[in-house]
């Protein structure tokens, strides 16, 4: 697969800014607006309780090894098969890449999407909210104040209702699709269709968004510049807010428990790029070329 990079222009943002009924009057809706970057692959690990699966290789400043993706196969959080799974494909991830959603021009779901791309955009309005990703034309919507359907028919990304809470953006997204290359973090881990994600999105100042994305990069890695792009780079002259995401998985088909992780972005110089992965025999990530698939005897 290949991923090709093609310049454009920032998409512009429609934001409904008005208010929102509360018991004790109107209050404000957070403005999200703006494009939003992270320097570092993975989920961040929580400041307290039990994080995301760690990766067990780490690089000379021991941080996450991105080049080798072995994940903790032996954390008591999760169930046999789901760790039998995981340590298979840290055996592949130590001779070369395995198959993931990415890097198979395929749907992310969150928060698969999340841990892999480093540059979003969240659209605000009366009834819903988008929320784009970078690579790929990603495109989540979140339903404002409504329910679950009673009957509801999974789908890769699943089905995301919202609300606000104060200055909080409360994401509640059940209903996933399981594949083959179904995970919930670039190590491989696993999901069933019992994944429960709740994400909370809120605006924190921006000290605190410096540490957290400075953090990120010694804990998870730095993803740095590719042959595609030069990197993400972080707007210097910007010293507002930044935009951090706490997530929550529950899923009774593969952890023992809940986890929480966190997502931190800070303003993008960049300006917003178009990255377009189409299907082809080149291996992007090894600068390999995959073997065309061939049969002994025509289907037809």
């Amino acid at each position: 697969m290949m991923k090709s990079a093609v310049s454009g222009i920032a998409i512009g943002l429609i934001v409904f800014a008005g208010l929102v009924g509360a018991a004790d009057g109107p209050t404000p809706i957070p403005d999200f607006s703006g494009i939003w970057a992270r320097q570092a692959f993975g989920l961040e690990q929580p400041l307290s309780g039990s994080g995301p699966i760690a990766n067990l290789e780490r690089n000379a400043k021991g941080g996450s090894n991105l080049n080798k993706l072995v994940g903790d196969y032996k954390n008591p959080m999760l169930k046999p098969e789901a760790a039998e799974r995981l340590k298979r494909l840290g055996e592949i991830s130590r001779m070369t890449a395995f198959q993931d959603p990415s890097n198979q021009c395929q749907l992310e779901p969150p928060p698969f999407v999340m841990a892999i791309q480093r540059v979003v955009q969240v659209l605000q309005r009366r009834d819903h909210v988008v929320i784009l990703y970078e690579d790929n034309q990603q495109v989540r919507r979140v339903r404002l104040n409504e329910r679950h359907p009673a009957n509801l028919r999974p789908s890769w990304t699943g089905h995301s209702i919202g609300r606000y809470e104060g200055d909080t953006l409360v994401v509640d997204t059940v209903g996933f699709k399981v594949g083959p290359l179904s995970m919930v973090d670039t190590l491989g881990t696993p999901h069933s269709e019992a994944l429960h994600l709740v994400e909370r999105y809120r605006l924190v100042d921006y000290e605190t968004a410096k540490a957290a994305t400075e953090r990120a990069i010694r804990e998870q890695g730095y993803g740095g510049a590719s042959a595609l792009n030069e990197g993400v780079v972080f707007d210097a002259d910007y010293t507002g807010k930044g935009l951090q995401v706490e997530i929550t998985v529950a899923d009774e088909g593969v952890f023992m428990k809940p986890w929480s992780a966190t997502i931190t972005y800070r303003r993008a110089k960049n300006a917003w790029v178009e990255f377009v992965c189409a299907e082809n025999t080149f291996e992007y990530y090894s600068n390999k070329d995959t073997a065309i698939p061939t049969a002994e005897r025509p289907d037809f």
